[in-house]
This record gives structure tokens, C-alpha cells and sequence, in this order.
């Protein structure tokens, strides 16, 4: 059984597997909005254009920094470099949680209320955790710090990793689930990846892994 956060490399490796598609496509988003090349499926997000930008942008970010910033190794003998990629962290996940809202409010919805509902609680949730590991941090509480952050980053992820299921789920029923089910699949997902990272602040937490 391999303990979290005892061997940070593998963890770090896991992590960037899990994420690769999502922060492959947001840079990749990143180039395409300047240039108008958007797919179809994407092309009713031009209506907000920077803001869409913004949440690509930051979205890569948020992505591809996350895994560093749980590797022991990083903060252990790279203090400097851990801090300052933390704070863009911060700053990406916040504009990220920002923009989707901005997202909601300006562009017509394809989904039903629900999952609009969802995204709304959780680009708050995303906004308020950053902001309480923040406080955390600043007020030298370093469990309570690395708790939020995984959070976060929890949080943040949890959608955009939702290919995971679809994609499987696609090619054993021959096509794509849209609609309410689509939707529970969606948010029940989500609520999974939430929960992994409480699991992990637990075991972490009765452990001590972190140091």
C-alpha cells in the first residue's frame, strides 16, 4: 500500500497523469482564443472571450503547478522556488474560480440549472479555500495551510478531470451521456475527487507525512 505524500515523486507523477488532458487542453485553449480557432463544441464561449482566456490561462497554471507543490522534496530544499510557485498557484486558482464565474454569468448555458448551480458552489469554494490557506499560512499555521491547499486544489481539478469517467463511460455505451445523468456524473465526480482530498488530509493529518 503506498502511503500518500511518503514518496513524493510517485505522487507528483500520479497527479500530473490525472491532470495531463485538462491542462493539455487549457494550453492549448491558451493559443486558440487570440486566433479565433476555437472547435465547435467550444465556439459559444467566444461570446467571452477574455474571459475565457483568463480561465484557460489560468486553469494551465493551476494544473500544472498543483503536483509541485505537494512534492516534500520541493519545500524541503527548494523553499524559495516552492513559495513563489505558490503564490502564483494562488493567484491562478483565484482567477480560475473568477473567471468561471464570469464564464456563468456571460455566456448562455447549455447545461441544465443544476450543474450551472455546481459550478457556481464550487468556483466559491475554490476562491474561499485559497483564501483560508492564505490566512493560514500568514498566520504560521502550516498544517491548516497544506489542509486548504489540497483543498483547492481538489476542488479546482475535480471537474476539469471528469474525462476520466466520460471517457470510459462513452465507449462502453456507444455515446456520449448528456442531460440530468450527464450532469450527475458530472457533479458525483467532482464530490469525488472533494472527498479523495479529504482522505488525503486525514491520512496525512494522523501521519505526519508532511514535514
Amino acid at each position: 500500500m503506498i502511503r500518500p505524500f511518503a514518496r513524493p515523486i510517485p505522487l507528483v507523477i500520479l497527479l500530473a497523469c490525472v491532470t495531463l488532458i485538462p491542462v493539455m487542453i487549457a494550453s492549448i485553449r491558451v493559443a486558440q482564443i487570440p486566433t479565433g480557432q476555437l472547435p465547435e463544441e467550444s465556439l459559444r464561449l467566444s461570446g467571452a472571450p477574455f474571459a475565457h482566456w483568463l480561465h484557460s490561462l489560468a486553469g494551465a497554471l493551476f494544473g500544472f503547478l498543483g503536483p509541485m507543490q505537494f512534492a516534500r522534496a520541493l519545500h524541503a530544499r527548494f523553499g524559495r522556488l516552492h513559495r513563489v510557485a505558490g503564490r502564483i498557484f494562488v493567484v491562478a486558482g483565484m482567477v480560475m474560480g473568477l473567471s468561471g464565474l464570469g464564464l456563468l454569468l456571460q455566456v448562455e448555458s447549455i447545461a441544465t440549472p443544476l450543474l450551472d448551480i455546481a459550478r457556481t458552489v464550487f468556483s466559491v469554494a475554490l476562491v474561499a479555500t485559497l483564501l483560508l490557506g492564505l490566512s493560514a499560512a500568514r498566520a504560521g499555521n502550516r498544517a491548516a495551510h497544506q489542509s486548504f491547499m489540497i483543498r483547492a486544489y481538489a476542488v479546482g481539478m475535480g471537474g476539469a478531470t471528469v474525462a476520466l469517467v466520460m471517457l470510459p463511460m462513452y465507449l462502453i455505451i456507444g455515446e456520449p451521456v448528456t442531460g440530468v445523468s450527464s450532469d450527475m456524473v458530472f457533479i458525483g465526480w467532482w464530490l469525488i475527487m472533494i472527498a479523495l482530498g479529504e482522505w488525503i488530509i486525514k491520512v496525512n493529518s494522523s501521519r505526519k507525512l508532511v514535514t
